[in-house]
């Protein structure tokens, strides 16, 4: 059965829903655009408030700066499909952004940097380069052939006792330069050994669930 408008905003804000007020700004929006498509895919619903109150929209205004922030502001250019919904009186757009093997999807940040997004829960997080890495690498998962290395094996004794790690800590653990650890990391995120954890407070890595 199709959900109704109302069913969608009962769910409230979660990784592949985000409700925005209005849009305006396209080159804002375009990472939230290259975010959905980098990660599980996501639906923007637009002339809703953060606390669920329907304001509504006028759809053909938000609907050009969707198509300028996908046109002009993102690379490769993320595709979407949109929705009108009428409710209370008011319209409100429904533009959904599948998840794309096309990837990575770039947007530009603050500085102008084009930069690849990715979501996690209801937030946008700039992708690390160890992330870009694992997109460019695919998924490889190892075979039961391969060995581990001794430092490998230093980091899963580590996570063991510790549960998870920075960046900047295994580099000093391991006493790898950044190049080797981003390396090593984005191997071992592609064999699904290690996962990668995305919080407001950083990055940290740990044992996938087969590994613990």
């Amino acid at each position: 059965m199709k959900r109704s408008l109302i069913d969608l905003i009962l769910e409230g804000e979660h990784q592949q829903q985000d409700f925005k007020f209005r849009v305006d700004d396209a080159r804002k929006i375009a990472r939230t655009l290259s975010a959905f498509a980098n990660t599980d895919g996501g639906r923007l619903l637009i002339g809703v408030k953060d606390n669920g109150r329907i304001a509504g929209v006028r759809s053909q205004e938000e609907l050009h700066v969707i198509e300028t922030a996908a046109l002009l502001y993102t690379k490769p250019e993320v595709t979407y499909e949109s929705q009108l919904w009428r409710e209370q009186g008011k319209n409100v757009l429904e533009v959904w952004i599948p998840r794309s093997e096309a990837g990575p999807h770039l947007a530009k940040d603050d500085h102008d940097q084009w930069r690849p997004y990715v979501r996690k829960d209801d937030h946008n997080f700039v992708a690390n380069r160890v992330l870009t890495r694992v997109w460019r690498m695919g998924k490889s998962r190892r075979g039961a052939e391969v060995q581990f290395t001794e430092t490998e094996n230093q980091l899963f004794s580590y996570l063991r006792e510790n549960e998870r790690i920075t960046f900047s800590k295994y580099g000093r653990l391991s006493g790898l330069k950044p190049k080797a650890v981003e390396a090593l990391l984005a191997k071992l995120i592609s064999w699904e050994v290690l996962e990668m954890e995305l919080t407001e407070k950083g990055v940290f890595y740990h044992l996938s669930a087969s590994e613990r």
